[in-house]
């Protein structure tokens, strides 16, 4: 799924921390980033955004109570 404005994204980090199947981020190249963990999360943060808000990413959850946890927190923020 294809997020986009992430303003929270202490909120958005707790969400993907609360999930409880693996949850990957895909970077432009294509690799996958597991986002459950903490240093994919800081490396994340630092190369993807730098004026404190991410404007668009694709993540791959694998359960289905974490695509709606995501797609929750997206809605209602």
């Amino acid at each position: 799924m294809k997020v986009q404005n992430i303003s929270d994204i202490d909120g958005f980090f707790k969400v993907v921390d609360a999930c409880s199947g693996k949850v990957e981020l895909v970077t432009g190249e294509g690799d996958r980033l597991n986002l459950k963990s903490k240093l994919s999360q800081y490396v994340s943060m630092a190369n993807i955004f730098s004026n404190g808000e991410i404007p668009e990413l694709e993540i791959i959850a694998y359960e289905k109570e974490d695509i709606d946890r995501l797609v929750s927190f997206m809605i209602n923020g």
